[in-house]
């Protein structure tokens, strides 16, 4: 399933797990085609069949580029190259090695996983060296006269992690670094996973993306934001609130995902297919693990420890 989304941006639904709305790629349409995330090696037939209707074919794709290297964004590349022998694949630098040699990336995937690594995202595969291309930060990714593709380097949801800004649409692929809201759920969550989230690295992201201004911000989970500046507000007042309560939790003793879920949880009125599919996606538990690591870090063991 596709649907155009601006002049020369077409939102792919790549089908992880075959929910629908749940995990986007993009193609951004010119000379030099770039697909912006494959998500993950489950979706690669949903995906590659989507560019097919499109009629993008093995010799046409010239570039694809993932915002991080989480399995749900990146799990295709090496597929994809294959699929496309003339893209060049366009990473962070601090995620470029894992494409090359996914191994501990895959090893580390499985621990966290377990049987829905192969049930639902799959695995990765390696990436020839010679097709990386590390994006450094206001790098620009040519893809036709008058467009190009300006990387935002945006840690926080992850080290490893870049948006990238239209120059034609206006749009940025925020991948995950504004957060989660599936249609469904119609609820904007932060995504603070394991093992590198930083708040303030999270907050400096946003402003970053403040200051360019975008006319709308395109998710990887799910689609284009209404009121891209509204929404922005809104992702880090929520990232801000979680995280208080993370650490109040914390520094209680308390439980952080039960204090989130009491605080943060669902409408109870959310459709439960709905509900299932956030909480596999970006769920409490998840939120909470990333968030006590990042009060580890930050602040040592809580009084009483």
């Amino acid at each position: 399933m596709s649907e155009r989304i601006a002049d020369g941006v077409v939102e792919i639904d790549t089908l992880l797990g075959g929910w629908e709305r749940v995990t986007a790629g993009y193609l951004v349409e010119g000379d030099a085609p770039v697909l912006v995330e494959t998500g993950s090696q489950s979706s690669v037939p949903a995906t590659l069949a989507a560019l097919e209707r499109l009629g993008v074919g093995a010799g046409d794709l010239a570039g694809i580029a993932v915002t991080h290297i989480h399995l749900d964004h990146a799990g295709g590349v090496g597929d994809f190259a294959r699929a496309f022998p003339r893209a060049t694949v366009y990473v962070h630098e601090k995620g470029a090695r894992h494409l090359i040699d996914p191994s501990r990336l895959v090893s580390s995937a499985a621990t966290v996983y377990g049987d829905l690594l192969d049930s639902l995202y799959g695995r990765l595969d390696p990436t020839p060296a010679e097709r990386v291309h590390v994006l450094a930060d206001g790098e620009e990714i040519v893809v036709g006269p008058g467009r190009s593709l300006t990387t935002v380097d945006s840690p926080g949801h992850a080290k490893h992690h870049l948006a990238l800004h239209d120059s034609a649409s206006g749009l940025l692929f925020a991948g995950d670094a504004v957060g989660v809201r599936l249609p469904d759920a119609g609820v904007l969550w932060p995504a603070t996973p394991p093992a590198d989230f930083d708040l303030e690295a999270a907050c400096r992201s946003l402003a970053r993306f403040r200051d360019r201004r975008p006319v709308g911000v395109a998710l990887a989970h799910y689609g284009l934001l209404p009121e891209p500046a509204a929404m922005l507000d809104e992702a880090e007042d929520s990232l801000r609130r979680w995280a208080a309560t993370a650490e109040t939790a914390w520094r209680e003793g308390r439980d952080i995902a039960e204090a989130l879920q009491g605080d943060y949880g669902l409408p109870d009125s959310t459709d439960p297919a709905a509900r299932a599919r956030m909480e596999t996606l970006n769920g409490v538990h998840s939120n909470a693990a990333g968030l006590r690591l990042w009060l580890e870090r930050t602040h040592g063991q809580p009084a009483g420890d």
